[in-house]
């Protein structure tokens, strides 16, 4: 009876030593991943908006953002992993926290600065207009009741809602908007609108690939803007030691190298 009384205890006790054990892993487990995402940084981007941030022909996420992105998190000790969003809610999924940053071609706004808070700017651009030339459109007053394409939630609707001259001019006063601008400018091509507004960083580099002389860049502009990184308000810290790393590759050359590459 003492003898099957003390098989019993040592089984219980080997079973205690093992629960323990398994439970000391699990929390080695669960230390090591936290210490592994806490190094990983979830970019949102839209993932057709050439030549910033968009997938190639063997499907790869390549683009001047997404190489801009890698150096400077690299840099700031941070794994950068690419999440593609629909980019009409994108300050939604920062809230959110689906996201980290947003960056991918993102226009500074008054408007967008009550929701983001943003790096210093990084480059230059400005909403243009394009056109088929075969359709013989040069002016904006030539787009008088025609269809006019641009994308959802972008700065280019934002510019076209702005101007209250330019929708005066365009068909229903209001333009036929797409998930991306890839769509908006497939639109273009086989007629269903006779022009898309749009970044000139995105638009002259698309016509560009496809054959500049298919395609009209009508003259004037929507405005000027530049482009920046968002992260949350709260994120102070983050944004002042970004801003430190982006100052230091743009002065080391880092920068100017990544841009010639997309840019020439």
């Amino acid at each position: 009876m003492k003898i099957k009384s003390l098989k019993k205890l040592m089984a219980v006790g080997l079973g205690l030593v093992i629960a323990t054990s398994l439970v000391a892993c699990k929390s080695s487990e669960k230390k090591a991943d936290s210490a592994k995402s806490s190094k990983e940084i979830v970019v949102g981007l839209d993932n057709t908006f050439v030549p910033m941030g968009f997938l190639d022909e063997k499907n790869e996420l390549v683009g001047f953002d997404i190489d801009l992105a890698k150096e400077a998190f690299k840099r700031m000790g941070l794994e950068p992993r690419f999440e593609n969003i629909d980019w009409s809610t994108k300050e939604q999924s920062l809230e959110n926290k689906n996201v980290d940053a947003l960056w991918n071609g993102y226009s500074i706004t008054e408007q967008r600065k009550e929701k983001v808070a943003f790096s210093t700017p990084y480059l230059d651009n400005k909403q243009i207009v394009v056109s088929m030339k075969k359709d013989n459109i040069k002016t904006f007053k030539d787009l008088k009741d025609k269809q006019v394409g641009t994308q959802a939630g972008s700065a280019s609707l934002d510019a076209i809602e702005a101007n209250k001259e330019f929708t005066g001019l365009i068909k229903g006063s209001e333009p036929t908007t797409y998930d991306t601008f890839d769509k908006a400018l497939r639109d273009l091509e086989i007629g269903r609108t006779k022009a898309v507004v749009g970044d000139e960083v995105l638009l002259k580099y698309y016509i560009k690939q496809r054959g500049a002389d298919k395609y009209q860049v009508l003259d004037g502009d929507l405005g000027k803007e530049q482009y920046g990184v968002g992260f949350r308000k709260d994120d102070t810290k983050r944004v002042e030691e970004f801003n430190k790393v982006l100052k230091e590759m743009q002065e080391d050359g880092t920068f100017d190298k990544i841009k010639a590459k997309w840019f020439n």
